[in-house]
C-alpha cells in the first residue's frame, strides 16, 4: 500500500481489517518494525482522536513521531501555483512538502472541506499537493471529502460487535448547529458498501451525498421507517451537498432518543466524536450500554496502526 487517503489506495479490504484485529489482539507484537523510521502529522485543523490515536499507533510500531499545526507551529502555507506570495503566508506547499519529504517516512495530512467551494473541496488540492510533492507516502487523517482511519475504525467495530455476516447499518442525519463537511459520511458510506453491509442513509431532503459514495445504498427522508430494524444506528450531521455547505435544516426531531432507538432491532449507536450531547442524540443514548463511541474511538489505535504496518512492511 503506497498510501493511505480513501478506500482505492486499498488493495485487500479484508487483510486490512484482519491486520487490525491482529494489532488490536497484539498491539506490542510488531514494536521494532518502525525502529529508525518516522512518522510526521500535519494539522491544518484541530484534532484530539486522530491525533493521539496515530500518535500512539506509531510509537506502537517503534516510530518516531513528529506533529505540527500549521500557522502555528509551522509558517503558513501558500498552495496556489503562480501567486505573487505577498500576503500572509511565508512558505509554498511545494518546498514545504518536499522538505518533510526528507525529514521523515511517512507523513498524514489533516485538512477540512471550507464549505465555500465545492469544485475546490473536491478536488482535494492540498492532500493531493502532499502526495504529489513529499515523495513518501502520505496517510490522510481527513481531508475535504474523507476520513478513511475512521471509516476503518468504525468497520472494525462493527466487525467485532456485528450478530449476522450482513447486518442492517443506519447512517443517519442528526442536527447541529454548524454547517459541517460530508467526509465521515461520505467515507463511512463507500467503506460499508464496501463491507456489503445492508446500508440505509436516511437524511432530510436535500441533504444528498455525493452519488459516487452512496450507490448502491437505500436512501430514505422518513428516519423512523429507516431505524425499523437496525442493527447499529450512526449518527452524524452533514451540510448539504447540493446546496454547498448550507444548512438547509435543523430539525430537532432527527435526534437519536431512547425512543429512536427502540425501533432497532436491540441496536448500537455510533457516533465518530467530538458529538454535541442533546442535539445529535441525547444523553440516555450516548450513556447506554448500547452505545460503543468509546469502543469505537479506542479503535482507532489499532486501525492506525494497521494502516502503518501494512505501509512500513511494503517499503
Amino acid at each position: 500500500m503506497q498510501h493511505f487517503t480513501k478506500l482505492a489506495d486499498v488493495p485487500d479490504l479484508g487483510a486490512l481489517i484482519e491486520r487490525a484485529i491482529e494489532c488490536k489482539r497484539s498491539p506490542h507484537a510488531w514494536s521494532s518494525l518502525g525502529r529508525g523510521r518516522a512518522l510526521g502529522m500535519v494539522f491544518f485543523n484541530p484534532s484530539l482522536r486522530t491525533r493521539v490515536s496515530t500518535h500512539r499507533a506509531a510509537t506502537l510500531l517503534g516510530m518516531d513521531v513528529i506533529s505540527m499545526t500549521v500557522g502555528d507551529e509551522t509558517w503558513q502555507l501558500e498552495t496556489r501555483d503562480g501567486v505573487v506570495m505577498d500576503g500572509p503566508a511565508a512558505e509554498h506547499i511545494r518546498e514545504a512538502a518536499a522538505v518533510l519529504g526528507r525529514y521523515v517516512d511517512v507523513l498524514g495530512v489533516r485538512s477540512f472541506a471550507q464549505l465555500r467551494d465545492r469544485q475546490e473541496d473536491y478536488a482535494e488540492t492540498i492532500l493531493e499537493r502532499f502526495r504529489a510533492c513529499a515523495g513518501v507516502p502520505i496517510v490522510s487523517l481527513e481531508s475535504a471529502t474523507r476520513h478513511p482511519l475512521q471509516s476503518l475504525a468504525d468497520v472494525l467495530t462493527i466487525e467485532q460487535f456485528k450478530r449476522r455476516s450482513r447486518p442492517r447499518v443506519v447512517l443517519t442525519w442528526a442536527p447541529h448547529p454548524k454547517a459541517l463537511p460530508q467526509a465521515v459520511p461520505n467515507s463511512f458510506a463507500e467503506w460499508a458498501r464496501a463491507m456489503d453491509y445492508e446500508l440505509v442513509i436516511a437524511h432530510p431532503p436535500g441533504y444528498e451525498l455525493d452519488p459516487q459514495f452512496t450507490e448502491g445504498a437505500t436512501i430514505s427522508y422518513d428516519q423512523d421507517e429507516a431505524l425499523d430494524g437496525a442493527e447499529f444506528v450512526y449518527a452524524k450531521n452533514w451540510s448539504s451537498y447540493r446546496d454547498y455547505g448550507k444548512i438547509l435544516s435543523q430539525d430537532r426531531s432527527w435526534q437519536i432518543t431512547p425512543e429512536k432507538m427502540a425501533r432497532t432491532s436491540d441496536g448500537y449507536f455510533l457516533h465518530c466524536l467530538p458529538i454535541r450531547r442533546n442535539m445529535i442524540a441525547s444523553d440516555a443514548v450516548l450513556d447506554s450500554p448500547r452505545s460503543l463511541v468509546i469502543e469505537q474511538a479506542a479503535n482507532r489505535i489499532p486501525a492506525a496502526q494497521a494502516v502503518l504496518r501494512t505501509i512500513l512492511e511494503t517499503r
